[in-house]
């Protein structure tokens, strides 16, 4: 059985780790394109003179407009090209750092989290958008960043609903990687090596990726509630610096070499229900493992663990926390069939899928969610 295991080549994490940036870029050379909003620019500009006049290099500011799209990810490679720097910087949110592994192709790329929202920093996809913040595709590319590097003091001065929504996310990593694993399916980091002629399709998780996804949920359930204490009041714990690693590496190595399974698409089903339009990737995954987990009734036991904790960091465990006051079947059928359409990750779980069981599903867990409500 061919299985695979997909890595960032550097992983850093630490309190004012951002004034090394520097020495990274240093490895490559003396210049580095930096992808990033305007906005984050301003929040570490001081770190990043700092680092820039200490090792001697220079950033070149790209103007991120904000949209991972085609027209936006080649004008900052031109923007490279003409600048002739050395490598790619994306700092900031999902969104700069996807950009920035478009622009980079996978080669001398340096990601700079300034949040702990998801776990996209370590891995080798993007995904790209049209103009309109609609869907487009996504990319692979040849290998992982070469560079992680998070400064956890930056991480604890933005908003805790980011903390908290990358525990969202970082929540639905054991149990997909779970059924993932029972069903032997394959995973992202079979990609895009699984596709070239002459290897052989598709490869499955690693019992490390697995180890990795179960230490996401061991963490969260430890310190989850004291890392959300921490960011609240703006400092760097052990707590808070375990529940960023979990957020970030844990989660990012799990689901990448570990597997999605229906917590993810069911989350994609939910761009059906406009109410959820404007809540965080990860407050949708929160919602959407209950609703995997209802699929599969799991033991009342870990279903309890799940809602406890969510509860216990204010992550959303009913649709009405998300927007959507009230649910019919036919608005939950709509969200099921964009959940399953045959190339979405639910059919990563170990039994056939039918769309009206998931529908089923996601109705069941708001109720579940309703009575958790009642009685606390």
């Amino acid at each position: 059985m061919r299985k695979a295991l997909i890595l960032p080549t550097k992983y850093v994490q630490g309190e004012d780790e951002l004034l090394n940036l520097g020495y990274f870029v240093s490895t490559f050379g003396k210049s580095a394109l930096l992808i990033a909003s305007q906005e984050d620019v301003e929040r570490v500009r001081p770190q990043l003179e700092a680092t820039a006049e200490k090792f001697d290099v220079s950033f070149i500011e790209g103007g991120f407009n904000g949209e991972v799209t085609r027209e936006e990810t080649k004008r900052l490679q031109a923007v490279a090209t003409e600048k002739q720097t050395d490598c790619i910087i994306g700092l900031g949110g999902g969104k700069a750092i996807d950009a920035s592994k478009v622009v980079a192709e996978g080669e001398h790329l340096i990601i700079v989290p300034t949040i702990a929202a998801q776990d996209a920093p370590t891995s080798h996809s993007a995904v790209l958008y049209h103009a309109d913040g609609s869907f487009d595709d996504y990319a692979y590319f040849k290998q992982s960043p070469s560079v992680v590097l998070v400064d956890t003091k930056v991480i604890a001065k933005a908003p805790t609903r980011f903390l908290v929504a990358g525990m969202g996310d970082a929540l639905s990593t054991y149990f997909e990687a779970r059924a993932t694993h029972h069903s032997y399916s394959r995973v992202n980091a079979s990609l895009p090596m699984g596709t070239r002629e002459g290897v052989t399709p598709p490869a499955v998780g690693t019992y490390a990726a697995l180890a990795l996804a179960k230490l996401c949920w061991d963490h969260l359930r430890e310190d989850g509630l004291r890392a959300k204490i921490a960011c609240d009041a703006n400092v760097v714990t052990e707590a808070l610096n375990k529940i960023v690693e979990t957020n970030i590496l844990l989660s990012g190595l799990g689901f990448e070499s570990g597997g999605l399974a229906a917590a993810h698409a069911i989350h994609n089903g939910m761009t059906a229900l406009h109410g959820a339009h404007s809540y965080l990737h990860g407050e949708k995954v929160a919602f959407a493992t209950i609703a995997q987990l209802v699929l599969e009734n799991a033991d009342q036991s870990e279903l309890e663990e799940v809602l406890d904790f969510c509860y216990s960091v204010n992550l959303p465990i009913t649709l009405a926390e998300l927007g959507v006051e009230n649910i019919t079947f036919e608005e939950a059928m709509e969200v099921a069939k964009i959940a399953c359409i045959p190339e979405e990750s639910i059919h990563s779980m170990p039994f056939p899928i039918v769309v009206e069981d998931v529908a089923n599903a996601i109705i069941v867990a708001d109720k579940i969610g309703q009575e958790y409500h009642s009685k606390h």
